[in-house]
């Protein structure tokens, strides 16, 4: 099998064998060009030492030295390479206690997560695969190296990589594999929240995020890092707008929307606070008054915990607080979309926007909804074209010309005549102008 390798990574790997080494690029960007796609980085492995490899290279950064790796640095691109080596015992399900450097190749790989990872590649010795990666690859199977039981008691994480890797790449986990995840998914606890954070993004941003969500379910992993989720699952009310549970209804929300991190995780959080909100109104119908709110101010805490920036934490929580369509027939008017433009922020409107179709759509009778939402949709798109003043610095007015055409003395009530002349802008941008906003500010003092 003749696989690429970039002029980079064969000059390192030629410069080992110059100075009485092997080396091999190794792993995901193995399998990434045997599945014909571009690896994202490239990853080499050596029988050389680590301080071989620092003394062999010009530039290098002694990365993760006490284990092996070396980041070797050509043309400003920068290239991790490590030591052939086999893993002490694991304490802590997460790291070995030690490494043992090795001179064998097989060795090195047989510690590796999975077959479809555990592949390397030259020009001098071809394709190596000694745990039939290859085959696996062919059948689209995530299976583990050996034992799996052992492989994710050495290592949690890989809990989730084997569910992120099957949403990337489109593959089935394989039947052991599967059952050592369930076996094991209490031990993810023992993972960082912040690595959590970092597969449950790649598997939300993959092409089969709602299947890799369902996949968590499954294999009890959502209970340990999304309990509040997983609290949905078979949550069936004799609700109006629901003819499934809402854990379904929430993978098909997901399988709707746009691969966007904000979006996707909006909907997946965008109707966990209806446990909480479940009420039997006076009609004898089963609604969830305020989800919403109660849903973003959930979701805040759902995204603290896992260490989501603020950004995030925030834009997730607008979205889920707006994703209502409600009134169906009552059509808003051109100040109340601004407000709504305002309140939700330009920068993620049109998510809200895309939020509410995915979960419109998955409802009985979507089409008036989407009427409803498309007529908002444009109207935003129009005040935005025609740049319609939105905020206090739009105004053809400022504080110090307030203090000087007023003749204030004070500056405190300055800030008020803004938002008041914002306000009478807003509902009626003709009104933007100098002397006329001039004129409403008098009134507004001598009322």
């Amino acid at each position: 099998m003749n696989i690429y390798i970039p002029n980079e990574v064969k000059f390192i790997i030629d410069t080992f064998y110059n100075n009485g080494f092997e080396a091999f690029m190794v792993g995901g960007c193995v399998r990434d060009s045997i599945l014909n796609s571009s690896p994202k980085d490239y990853d080499i492995t050596t029988s050389a030492k680590p301080e071989d490899t620092l003394s062999i290279f010009e530039k290098t950064i002694p990365t993760g030295i006490n284990h092996g790796t070396v980041t070797v640095l050509i043309n400003n691109n920068s290239y991790e390479v490590t030591t052939y080596r086999t893993d002490g015992n694991y304490l802590d399900n997460r790291r070995p206690s030690c490494v043992n450097f090795v001179t064998d190749i097989k060795e090195d790989l047989s510690r590796r997560d999975f077959t479809i990872n555990a592949l390397a590649y030259n020009k001098s010795f071809g394709l190596i695969d000694y745990f039939n990666g290859i085959n696996d690859i062919s059948k689209k199977l995530i299976r583990c190296v050996g034992d799996a039981d052992k492989r994710f008691k050495e290592d949690a994480l890989r809990m989730l990589r084997a569910i992120r890797f099957s949403c990337q790449l489109n593959f089935k986990i394989e039947e052991a594999t599967l059952n050592a995840i369930i076996k094991n998914s209490k031990l993810i606890n023992n993972i960082s929240r912040e690595r959590i954070r970092d597969e449950l993004c790649k598997i939300l941003t993959s092409n089969n995020a709602s299947e890799g969500i369902n996949t968590l379910q499954k294999s009890g992993l959502l209970a340990e890092i999304l309990p509040e989720i997983n609290s949905l699952v078979n949550f069936s009310p004799l609700s109006i707008n629901h003819n499934r549970n809402i854990f379904d209804h929430t993978l098909n929300v997901i399988s709707k929307t746009n691969n966007n991190l904000i979006l996707r995780l909006s909907a997946l959080l965008h109707d966990v606070g209806k446990l909480n909100t479940l009420t039997l109104q006076d009609d004898g119908i089963y609604r969830f008054p305020n989800h919403n709110v109660e849903g973003a101010k959930i979701s805040k805490e759902i995204l603290r915990n896992l260490r989501f920036d603020n950004y995030t934490i925030n834009s997730v929580s607008k979205l889920i607080e707006h994703h209502l369509v409600l009134k169906v027939n009552y059509i808003p008017t051109r100040y109340e979309i601004k407000k709504l433009l305002l309140e939700v922020g330009e920068d993620i409107i049109y998510l809200l926007f895309d939020l509410q179709s995915a979960d419109i759509r998955s409802l009985d009778n979507p089409k008036p909804f989407l009427k409803k939402v498309d007529y908002i949709k444009d109207t935003v798109s129009d005040i935005l074209k025609k740049r319609e003043p939105l905020y206090i610095r739009n105004l053809d007015i400022n504080g110090e010309i307030l203090l000087e055409e007023l003749n204030l003395s004070s500056g405190k009530i300055v800030g008020e005549i803004l938002k008041y002349l914002l306000e009478k802008v807003l509902e009626n941008p003709s009104l933007n102008k100098k002397e006329t906003l001039i004129l409403l500010s008098n009134n507004f003092i001598n009322k």
